[in-house]
């Protein structure tokens, strides 16, 4: 058991995640004690992953030591990199990282490289600020001066780009926490969830006519779940409704092979979309069918070739590195089949162990422990051996974000050639254009010209960001789908 206690609950949010990025498997529990001497205490018992004898105190801190920090954020900071460096002195590892908790690392260097820094004073402030060491950093500019020339391509104020979520796959696989529901269960009920999605399309279309629509990603879930005359409806659909003057990309993520046939990707390819997705997400079997991916190698690789002869010239894949079981050795080996089909743009993942997929459970029932040690090794071996074979290539690095629970607290990374990297994954990252979403569990993002009260904050923070949820629920979708749609005109284009 660790506990953190704090004075000020502002306090509590980075430090659970940087307790827990040392400490995956204990329990830590968080509570604010307004009238406690110290202004923070995380203190850690016998019960827990780092063994002593009783309850002890690892980290304090008293209100006197930033007395003299005015600013609320410095002093979150000064806070983050104490309580990292105390941990590195108690367990002995290193975060390439250091404390940064956030998922858009490359949002903040991507703001120092608009203030004109050179890339020597970045890397010394994102070392002394956060503690992340030099590659990394080094990283992260490369990836930031690359977004910020597809950016400067867009027009913040006046476009926006659109999301379509569709949550089916053919099963869920082990790993995932995304919105997504078996399409066993409601293959039935597709026509129906069309018929609802194109009427949430058709009001955001009715009010973004004095908008340009810069880029369309169609996600899930796996769209291809759809069948062939579904996803003609949706395309067709678009077209008539949107006008595409302004679009600079188009992409369908195909996904999983199991759910991609020659008759859907001659639909898609007859609507000009110009980007899709194939993800095997490893060229391992015995993987494949560890984690509930029901297709083969052999099916990703046929269903690759069939898009290159359909006319597919942008062809995106993804991986995922540290999946149960996989050594080195694995990754090596799909990375060599991978370079064998050449594909566009390559994104590679660190798994993550997120709390609502069932890998994740299983994890937690075992009585044997995982080696995290070893796993953030081999992970760094992988993310390495990825980087040189996309290099190999001629992929170069173009975008990257983070996510919680992922040993040694790695990164994600989308290496592309120079003319296919996807402008909508840079937008998603660097949050500078509005993306309005449609259907069930996706999320608008609207960016505002100006800031206002961030929603629900207790402590005074600014935004110029509104977030507008549609319900994870497919029932609950289409049923309330009119309340879905009001909830985007309060602030669709305020």
């Amino acid at each position: 058991m660790i506990q953190i206690r704090c004075q000020n609950e502002r306090f509590t949010y980075d430090m659970y995640h940087i307790v827990k990025s040392f400490f995956p498997d204990a329990e830590i529990t968080q509570t604010v004690e307004p009238e406690q001497e110290s202004l923070i205490m995380v203190s850690i018992g016998s019960d827990s992953c780092f063994c002593c004898e009783e309850s002890e105190q690892l980290f304090i801190v008293l209100p006197g030591e930033i007395a003299g920090i005015k600013d609320k954020r410095a002093q979150k900071r000064y806070i983050n990199k104490k309580l990292y460096q105390t941990l590195v002195s108690i367990t002995g590892e290193r975060h390439a990282w250091g404390d940064m908790t956030g998922v858009r690392p490359t949002k903040m260097i991507m703001e120092k490289v608009e203030e004109g820094l050179s890339d020597d004073e970045i890397i010394e402030f994102m070392h002394d600020t956060y503690v992340v060491e030099e590659p990394k950093a080094r990283l992260g500019i490369e990836i930031a001066k690359r977004e910020k020339a597809q950016l400067d391509k867009l027009d913040y104020q006046n476009g926006y780009s659109l999301y379509i979520g569709i949550p089916f796959c053919p099963t869920t696989c082990s790993y995932c926490s995304f919105t997504s529901y078996p399409l066993c269960k409601w293959e039935k009920r597709l026509d129906e969830y069309v018929d609802t999605l194109l009427k949430e399309l058709s009001y955001i279309a009715s009010v973004s006519k004095d908008k340009k629509l810069n880029t369309i990603y169609m996600g899930g879930g796996t769209p291809t779940s759809l069948s062939a005359a579904q996803m003609d409806r949706v395309l067709t659909h678009l077209e008539q409704e949107f006008c595409f003057d302004d679009l600079k990309e188009f992409t369908v993520e195909a996904g999983r092979p199991d759910s991609i046939t020659r008759e859907k990707l001659e639909v898609i390819y007859r609507h000009n979309v110009g980007r899709i997705s194939i993800n095997p997400q490893s060229m391992q079997q015995k993987t494949l069918d560890v984690i509930g991916r029901r297709h083969t190698v052999k099916e990703t690789v046929e269903a690759f070739h069939t898009a290159r002869a359909i006319g597919f010239d942008n062809i995106n894949m993804d991986l995922i590195a540290g999946l149960p079981g996989e050594t080195p050795e694995d990754m090596a080996d799909t990375l060599r089949q991978i370079k064998a089909l050449a594909p566009d743009s390559l994104t590679v993942h660190a798994l993550a162990m997120k709390h609502g997929s069932r890998l994740s459970r299983e994890r937690k029932e075992s009585e044997e422990r995982p080696n995290y040690g070893q796993m953030a090794k081999d992970l760094e071996e992988m993310i390495g051996m990825a980087a040189e074979c996309a290099k190999e290539m001629d992929l170069h690095p173009y975008y990257l974000y983070r996510q919680k629970n992922i040993a040694g607290n790695f990164e994600n990374v989308g290496y592309a050639k120079v003319d296919k990297a996807g402008i909508y994954n840079i937008l998603i990252m660097e949050e500078k254009q509005s993306i309005v979403a449609a259907g069930a569990g996706s999320s608008t993002k609207v960016v505002l010209p100006y800031e206002i009260d961030a929603p629900g904050s207790r402590n005074g923070r600014k935004t110029n960001l509104i977030r507008i949820e549609n319900v994870r629920d497919v029932n609950e979708y289409i049923t309330r789908i009119d309340e879905m749609i009001e909830r985007k005109g309060e602030w669709l284009w305020r």
